[in-house]
């Protein structure tokens, strides 16, 4: 780094972090898993693309872009891989954006670390309508 200012320490630490992902997305690589949750929800590969059916009148694709990866070990789970953490994460979270966890049931695309804090339903009402 050219001097000791706060500014060249914190763009020294930055670019030392960012070539330190670039080396370990090389070596390792990244992944990240996803759940799919609901009755009937499933995931298909053709080909490269990613064919989701998530409970909309018509399948939704998605077709990875250069570097990107998807596995299906299972119908309900989607691991995507690549050497880019940014890009991997951005991907994921756009097949997650399809069908959000609901929060009543917890139905959808989920991390599959994720923890869904699922909201109670209406209250119940007695028979006739009256309490």
């Amino acid at each position: 780094r050219p001097t000791d200012l706060e500014h060249h320490r914190a763009l020294h630490g930055l670019t030392r972090a960012l070539l330190a992902g670039m080396v370990r997305g090389v070596v390792e690589g990244y992944r990240v898993e996803l759940e799919i949750v609901g009755v009937g929800y499933r995931a298909a590969k053709h080909g490269n693309a990613l064919s989701l059916q998530v409970g909309y009148s018509h399948p939704v694709d998605v077709v990875p872009p250069s570097g990107i990866q998807f596995d299906l070990p299972q119908p309900i789970r989607i691991v995507v891989t690549g050497i880019d953490k940014e890009l991997v994460g951005q991907i994921a979270a756009r097949i997650r954006a399809i069908r959000p966890p609901d929060a009543y049931k917890g139905k959808g695309i989920r991390y599959a670390d994720e923890q869904i804090k699922l909201k109670p339903g209406k209250a119940g009402r007695t028979v006739g309508g009256k309490v």
